[in-house]
């Protein structure tokens, strides 16, 4: 029986923490121990739970330090406002039963308790207009090897993490990238994706909130594109900048060709339809009309941050 370290890098102890320590004690699996990592020393005390101070310092750093203070021979990786499901570790333990493995993640599924902002949020990102081929990443896919999995939910064979040296913090946010990078490149190791190794994530708020995350993470993806373009340099990640360029050429363009206008116009209405049927959210006609303005609007935001971060020198932090 392998024992799982659990690394939940925050700020300071917060209500997120407090909502996820009773799934974390509830898991369906014998051996495991909870490690938190907020910046200052605090007083609260929780089961079978580690609270060890690490700094000021950034998500990155916090977790490099299981290499230092976990024990477990797997190490697995979730963010303060995540929460697993029961069988997330049981779930992902067998499959370093094979040697060749060596990270195994899952989905970060729409928090259940999430209200209407945040549900629609959770929506864009669930859009395969939104989100392409990697909707996996935020509902239920199938079994398979992958290459960019999110530290929200990735469980890292210990000597893998420290022979690839942990997590590269001048890369944050997207830190996740190199390391599953490295993983497969230095350490040649498969990283599993497994729907049913499944943990349930708060999402960000629409309008703001979503759009700032989602921005910092195309002007990171457009850095990587130069930097990392092993899984970063794809035709997907160019798309929402085409998008954007359509957008703008169109009309331009259409007032020196007036017949142009019914081509822009008919791809604009075809987008539309796209876009409503990949958000139908029948549950809920606030979600579905929020997320209908959500997948448009990260479409905008998302190919102007990945444009700059395209043509930055140096990644902006």
């Amino acid at each position: 029986m392998k024992k799982i370290s659990i690394i939940i890098p925050v700020r300071e102890i917060n209500d997120y923490i407090r909502e996820a320590i009773p799934h974390h004690l509830r898991l369906d699996y014998p051996d495991y121990e909870i490690l938190i990592f907020p910046d200052e020393p605090c007083s609260e005390v929780f089961p079978k739970t580690r609270i060890i101070p690490s700094g000021k310092t950034g998500p990155a750093e916090k977790r490099d330090m299981a290499l230092t203070y976990a024990s477990g021979e797997i190490i697995a990786f979730i963010d303060d406002d995540a929460y697993p499901r029961a069988d997330w570790l049981k779930n992902a333990v067998r499959h370093f039963d094979d040697p060749s493995v060596g990270a195994v993640g899952g989905p970060a599924v729409t928090a259940e308790n999430d209200g209407v902002l945040r549900q629609a949020s959770g929506k864009v990102y669930e859009s395969f207009l939104c989100s392409g081929g990697y909707t996996y990443r935020y509902v239920p896919g199938k079994l398979m090897d992958a290459e960019d999995l999110p530290s929200v939910n990735l469980l890292v064979r210990k000597d893998v993490f420290a022979q690839v040296g942990g997590y590269d913090s001048s890369f944050y946010p997207g830190e996740d990238t190199k390391l599953c990078l490295d993983i497969i490149k230095v350490a040649g190791k498969r990283i599993v994706y497994d729907p049913d190794v499944l943990v349930y994530h708060h999402r960000r708020k629409l309008f703001r909130e979503h759009l700032k995350q989602s921005g910092n993470y195309a002007l990171h993806r457009g850095y990587f594109a130069k930097v990392l373009p092993d899984t970063s340099r794809k035709l997907v990640y160019f798309v929402p900048s085409m998008f954007v360029l359509g957008l703008i050429a169109g009309p331009l363009l259409s007032l020196l060709f007036p017949p142009l206008w019914y081509l822009y116009l008919t791809v604009l209405l075809l987008y539309f339809i796209l876009l409503v049927a990949s958000t139908a959210c029948f549950k809920d006609i606030r979600v579905w009309l929020l997320s209908i303005a959500g997948v448009f609007l990260t479409h905008v935001g998302y190919g102007i941050g990945f444009v700059r971060g395209l043509l930055s020198r140096e990644l902006i932090r």
